[in-house]
């Protein structure tokens, strides 16, 4: 698989739902992730991203329009001993409590399974950064739009300048095609503000709402994050 640039993976794709990006920065020196979420409903599209101590949460723009907040209010990302869980649901809770246990996402993700929103049947989209920067990917999805789960993880040696993004839909429908194979090998940028804006602006402009990014140093753990939301 060649290494794509995320614009290009973006740019033919209106709905590629809620997307995560792992990966190290060009020079090698820090850890990268990303985690946005679009939507088509109103409620969906009634939300911003905020900042949770070094997490973050979702939160409903207006409060007098939030209609179901089930699926749509969690925390994206949260940190445990160094480590970055982001996700598209409150599966971020379930990995943070069982590896606060002593166990792995792995054994945190096999008991949960895709959104409960038939026919759609929304995969749950998980990562895990380590301290070394190396991560893990998950997708949890429906087994050929069955209301039964089917489990993928994938497990990656961080490498300069490279990362995976994978996200929950291969594009929009009715009801909606999850995603389908391997994670996509996408290329990183040295620079938060050139990775933080290519991909805000390679977001479809009516469908997109809130992007977290994050450049962790690994050799201070010091972080720097940026949060661009369509509703100010």
């Amino acid at each position: 698989m060649e290494m794509q640039l995320l614009e290009n993976e973006l740019s033919g794709c209106a709905y590629p739902g809620r997307g995560i990006v792992i990966g190290k920065s060009e020079d090698g020196t820090k850890a990268v992730t990303a985690y946005f979420i679009m939507g088509r409903s109103a409620n969906s599209r009634n939300r911003v991203f905020v900042e949770d101590g070094e997490g973050i949460r979702t939160q409903a723009f207006d409060e007098s329009k939030l209609e179901d907040p089930s699926l749509i209010i969690y925390a994206p990302v949260r940190v445990l001993n160094n480590s970055t869980i982001v996700t598209n649901g409150d599966q971020t809770d379930t990995i943070y409590d069982h590896m606060k246990e002593g166990f792995c996402y792995h054994h945190a993700l096999v008991t949960r399974e895709f959104e409960p929103d038939a026919p759609n049947y929304t995969p749950r989209i998980s990562g895990v950064v380590k301290p070394n920067g190396d991560y893990n990917l998950s997708i949890l999805k429906s087994n050929l739009g069955m209301p039964e789960c089917v489990r993928y993880f994938f497990e990656y040696p961080a490498h300069p300048g490279m990362g995976h993004f994978i996200h929950t839909y291969e594009h929009d429908g009715d009801p909606i095609p999850s995603f389908e194979g391997e994670p996509k090998k996408v290329a990183i940028p040295n620079d938060i503000d050139e990775f933080t804006d290519g991909l805000w602006n390679s977001l479809n402009a009516d469908n997109k709402v809130s992007l977290f990014v994050r450049f962790i140093d690994l050799a201070t753990g010091e972080t720097k994050t940026k949060i661009v939301n369509k509703n100010k």
